[in-house]
């Protein structure tokens, strides 16, 4: 069982990657719609590839968070396939 303070920290932990996440989304959009007017830069298409691949991996996990028993079954597949979150949500990006 959690103590209260480790929950707090959770969800302040949380509330920064979300935030994260939104900002990215943010440059990733600005980036796709300067692209219908622009040509982008290599570093540029390779933000948006990374941040619609990012988009990819979380409808799967959404899906199963809906499903009966979702909430219990996301944890599981998390340890069991990693690479389900978003890059955002992992605790080391860069391990693989």
């Amino acid at each position: 069982m959690k103590t209260v303070d480790e929950i707090k920290i959770l969800l302040q932990k949380n509330k920064l990657r979300l935030y994260e996440e939104l900002s990215q989304n943010k440059e990733a959009m600005y980036l796709i719609s300067k692209s219908t007017h622009t040509k982008l830069l290599p570093e540029e298409k390779e933000k948006i590839k990374i941040k619609l691949l990012d988009i990819c991996k979380t409808i799967p996990a959404l899906a199963v968070f809906l499903l009966p028993g979702g909430t219990l079954l996301l944890p599981v597949l998390i340890k069991l396939i990693p690479d389900i979150l978003p890059s955002t949500f992992r605790d080391n990006p860069t391990k693989n």
